[in-house]
């Protein structure tokens, strides 16, 4: 397979996942400002924690996959709220409302173990320093 196609492979799944989620995540900063905070606590640490630890999850993390910075720790929060998602918030619910994050879930993983790739912020850095 040509090693060039392999990267812009990445690129496209950083780019289209990472994306993807921000339009999940973005709306939820208007939340932020509300008093009180209505948002779910699934883990049972407050509904102003929990809206920041998925704001990190849904906005900031993809931020980084998107640009390719720090990559592999940037999916971490991403995959452990969408497994929060699945597994938590939508474990009574039909396996169709469960789908979309486990898609998110297993996206990430692979991007956990396959790096960003040459065309990232990563790539270039690694790059630079040969």
């Amino acid at each position: 397979m040509n090693k060039n196609l392999h990267h812009i492979g990445l690129l496209i799944l950083r780019l289209g996942f990472g994306g993807l989620m921000l339009t999940h995540g973005l709306p939820k900063i208007a939340r932020l400002s509300a008093t009180p905070i209505v948002f779910p606590d699934p883990l049972g640490v407050g509904s102003g924690l929990s809206l920041v630890l998925a704001l990190i999850g849904e906005v900031l993390a993809p931020v980084f996959i998107i640009i390719g910075l720090k990559t592999k720790l940037a999916t971490i929060p991403a995959l452990v709220t969408m497994f929060v998602a699945a597994f938590v918030v939508h474990f009574n619910d039909p396996f169709a409302k469960k789908e979309m994050a486990l898609l998110y879930l297993f996206a990430f993983l692979v991007i956990l173990l396959s790096g960003a790739g040459r065309y990232s912020v990563d790539g270039y850095l690694a790059n630079k320093k040969k």
